[in-house]
């Protein structure tokens, strides 16, 4: 009995976790889509130096993809 309420409460703070980083996530995704500095800056942090076109390209193909930034989830692809 005197394990319960630990499991519960890390149960809790695990779920209640993996929610607020995804939506921490989908909001930082939303902001690069507008800003085309953050998403440089993420770029370099992955080791890649994007020029104009590449970072037009980039910014196209999010706005492109709905499974991003969706309110719903991504789902399943086909």
């Amino acid at each position: 009995m005197q394990y319960v309420i630990p499991v519960i409460t890390l149960i809790v703070g695990l779920v209640g976790g993996f929610f607020i980083g995804v939506f921490y996530l989908r909001k930082q995704m939303e902001k690069m889509q507008s800003d085309p500095q953050m998403l440089q800056k993420m770029a370099k942090q992955m080791g890649y130096n994007l020029n104009n076109r590449q970072m037009q390209k980039a910014q196209q193909m999010m706005k492109n993809n709905p499974q991003l930034t969706s309110k719903k989830g991504g789902g399943k692809r086909k």
